[in-house]
């Protein structure tokens, strides 16, 4: 397994801590930290903590990571972004006690999907693939083989300067530990789902 670069990444909102060990990031969250935008809840955070570069066009983004889930909310993976109004932020989440596979797409309002992952795992690899108006996200844990499909979604295709990274958040406390193992960005492997 490839280490994680930090070449050419920058911190949207710098966590409570965070460092490179043995090739792997591990990040500890702040306080509250989170993303979302209006719905259902009606509060609109955007604290949360956004390892990220620059993109351009069409994309392929991959990343392996682990975390310490214990409290409502934990999260970690994934997160393509505009700007405040409009991204997507995809991995485990840890509601109703118990790891989630989530996905919440924004545009102005956010929209918030998630299944349970009904089998024990350590590691998770999630991989996102856009190919112009969309955005095909995938999950592997270390348990499977195969990769396998979490959403569709639609991304608008006139935003093509992205900022595309890896993110954690803990919307009800501080001190989430996650640990990434790596992370790969290069063009969209395939326009295949099936």
């Amino acid at each position: 397994m490839s280490a994680f670069n930090l070449d050419d990444l920058t911190w949207l909102n710098p966590p409570l801590a965070s460092e490179l060990r043995n090739g792997h990031l591990h990040v500890k969250t702040a306080l509250k930290s989170d993303f979302w935008q209006r719905t259902y809840y009606g509060f609109q955070p955007d604290n949360g903590h956004f390892l990220h570069r620059s993109w351009t066009g069409d994309f392929t983004l991959e990343a392996t990571f682990r975390g310490a889930y214990q409290m409502l909310y934990d999260q970690a993976g994934l997160m393509i972004r505009k700007d405040e109004t409009c991204w997507m932020k995809c991995g485990i989440e840890f509601t109703d006690g118990a790891k989630h596979f989530s996905v919440v797409v924004t545009r102005g309002h956010s929209d918030w999907s998630a299944f349970r992952i009904e089998h024990d795992f350590d590691l998770i690899s999630v991989r996102v693939t856009r190919n112009g108006d969309a955005l095909f996200i995938q999950y592997r844990t270390d348990a499977m083989t195969d990769w396998r499909m979490a959403r569709l979604a639609y991304f608008p295709p006139d935003f093509s300067d992205l900022s595309v990274g890896v993110t954690a958040c803990s919307p009800q406390r501080e001190g989430f530990q996650a640990e990434f193992t790596d992370l790969r960005l290069g063009p969209p492997l395939s326009r295949e789902i099936h």
